[in-house]
């Protein structure tokens, strides 16, 4: 299982819109798409959890993809940032 980062999601993106893209490369076990918590539009980003292989399937397929009128960029998560350098 492969959790991927999606960005450059337009306002007006669904659960259901996003799920029906990327199901197009495979079965999505887990999709959280971010909300602004006042207006409740999509803030740009999501995470998709695939199976490995459909996952990169849906990286090379869908990253720099037009998606309602924006550019999408898809990439492997690279989990949380903590912020602290190298030391």
């Amino acid at each position: 299982m492969l959790t991927l980062f999606v960005r450059g999601l337009p306002p007006t993106t669904t659960e259901a819109s996003l799920n029906e893209l990327f199901a197009g490369y495979g079965k999505v076990f887990d999709l959280k798409l971010s909300r602004d918590l006042f207006t409740g539009k999509a803030r740009g980003v999501a995470t998709v959890n695939m199976e490995g292989h459909e996952a990169r399937l849906a990286i090379s397929g869908l990253d720099g993809h037009d998606f309602q009128g924006n550019t999408i960029y898809v990439a492997l998560d690279k989990g949380p940032r903590t912020g602290r350098g190298r030391r």
